[in-house]
């Protein structure tokens, strides 16, 4: 988690191995702690493996050193060992030569041979990434969706708030913030993870949800030049282009993110160190943001319009088959922030008939990820994924599916599928009982918007189809999704790759 303290971790591993007194020195390259130590027998393998936030640990006899994976956190961790050891035992050019082999390590690993080698090392890396940016502020997302969540009960089921009242409007901002500036704190950690500058990454998701940015979306279209139905809300030096949705999105600045290391480290060989330090920040900033802004942004948006209109072709055609696909796949679209192309539709339902045919169906999806979450739950042993398993599966079930996605069920990917499983039969069974929905609140936390005054079978419709749907995903991800050796595996894939060099050498 952000702003995570690693003090009790750092003890552990000074005590497993062999304590203060058996540590002569101490250096980190990109993923591992690597002791110099006194006695190496004195080391636990065994229990330092079994440490939470440790993903394996070894003695290499070519190097001398006790080797313990952390993964991208190690300078934390490093941090906090070294604090309680003191600076006796740091060698920062040690440090650097080790961070500077495994670089070089890295990039000499083997190249897929195939395409679909290609394309699976790429999702492969895409997933890695998403989830990798996202796990340090799952807990706030998670925290923020119950929040917003509560407040929608409390103010339009209820009536305890009035949604006029300053009261409303700050509980809102509070339960808002994280979602709403979402981009900035993925830019955040999507630096960090692909090793780009945070600070430039930040601004340039300050720049996507600037509120001048987000007016020119919000802005009346009618009349302006369109590109296959887009229209063209603004120009830079006179090229038409479309500014989307930015907020809540969470692609666009990964991309963003991607982009500024090699332009950023283009720049830092080039300029003078006179200029770097203002320069540097300076043409990265203008750069990437124009790319996301003038490239990236409108190809999301025109990827977005197309599968719109496919989503509304399925729900006017037929509503039971619309149920099946939109059930197993929507959540899919909201991995890459896809899906803000298709509330628009919903929107426009709502304010126009009273009525969304589609966003009762999309509301199963939410359901679907929230009970693949709450399998892992129950059948989890282990504390920490059982605290993360419930916080997302409770979030999911509040209408916001983030936390449970980007913390469980995509980390481990068969939870994510067996969960749209159940997705697919709930919006089946929906469509089949003519399912419509009267507000814009989904998931379990939205059943009122769903009493019909003309249809009072309806509300019957969602409970029998989200109950279908949580007992169809519990019951994959409980008996084919999930098992605690799930974690061990990944972690052993991350030493195999950590490892890589240190066994070579």
């Amino acid at each position: 988690m952000a702003n995570k303290d690693y003090k009790e971790l750092a003890a552990d591993i000074i005590k497993d191995v062999g304590g203060a007194d058996n540590v002569d020195k101490v250096i980190h390259c990109i993923s591992r702690l690597r002791f110099y130590l006194k006695d190496e027998k004195k080391a636990k393998t065994d229990e330092i493996s079994q440490l939470d936030g440790v993903a394996g640990a070894l003695y290499n006899a070519g190097l001398g050193q006790y080797q313990v994976v952390i993964g991208p956190a190690v300078p934390d961790v490093y941090d906090a060992v070294v604090a309680q050891l003191g600076n006796s035992v740091v060698d920062e050019k040690a440090t650097s030569e080790a961070i500077a082999a495994t670089e070089a390590a890295n990039a000499k690993q083997e190249r897929p041979k195939t395409l679909w080698g290609w394309i699976t090392r790429g999702f492969q890396l895409l997933i890695g990434t998403i989830t990798g940016s996202m796990i340090p502020i799952i807990g706030l997302l998670a925290a923020s969706g119950i929040l917003k969540g509560f407040l929608t009960l409390f103010t339009f089921n209820l009536n305890w708030i009035d949604a006029k009242s300053t009261t409303y409007i700050i509980i809102n901002a509070m339960g808002d913030s994280a979602f709403y500036f979402l981009p900035i704190l993925v830019g955040y950690t999507a630096a960090k993870q692909l090793k780009s500058d945070p600070i430039i990454v930040a601004a340039i998701a300050g720049v996507l949800i600037h509120p001048t940015v987000v007016a020119l979306w919000a802005a009346p279209t009618k009349g302006m030049s369109t590109l296959f139905g887009i229209p063209m809300n603004a120009n830079f030096f006179g090229l038409p282009i479309h500014i989307p949705q930015y907020t809540y999105s969470i692609f666009p600045i990964i991309f963003a993110a991607w982009l500024a290391r090699p332009v950023g480290n283009w720049f830092k060989k080039v300029l003078p160190i006179s200029l770097r330090s203002i320069f540097q920040p300076l043409f990265t900033l203008f750069i990437v943001s124009a790319a996301v802004l003038v490239i990236f942004g409108p190809l999301i948006s025109l990827v977005s319009a197309g599968l719109a209109a496919v989503i509304n072709f399925l729900v006017t055609t037929n509503e039971a088959i619309a149920g099946f696909i939109i059930g197993g796949f929507y959540q899919c679209l909201v991995i890459f922030g896809l899906h803000w192309m298709v509330v628009p539709l919903i929107s426009n339902d709502i304010a126009s008939t009273g009525h969304s045919v589609l966003n009762a169906l999309v509301n199963f999806t939410m359901i679907a990820q929230g009970a693949g979450a709450l399998a892992v739950w129950v059948k989890s042993k282990r504390a920490n994924i059982k605290g993360l398993a419930f916080a997302g599966a409770l979030s999911a079930f509040a209408g916001v599916t983030e936390p449970a996605m980007y913390g469980i069920n995509l980390k481990y990917g068969k939870v994510f599928w067996m969960s749209n499983i159940g997705g697919a039969i709930g919006g089946l069974v929906a469509g089949l009982m003519n399912i419509d929905m009267f507000g814009f609140t989904g998931s379990l936390i939205g059943f009122p918007s769903f009493f019909s005054k003309t249809n009072p079978n309806n509300i019957w419709a969602f409970v029998i189809a989200s109950v279908i749907t949580i007992v169809v995903s519990f019951v994959c991800v409980y008996l084919w999704g999930f098992k605690d050796s799930d974690i061990d595996r990944a972690k052993d894939a991350q030493k195999k790759n950590v490892f890589k060099d240190a066994v070579n050498s």
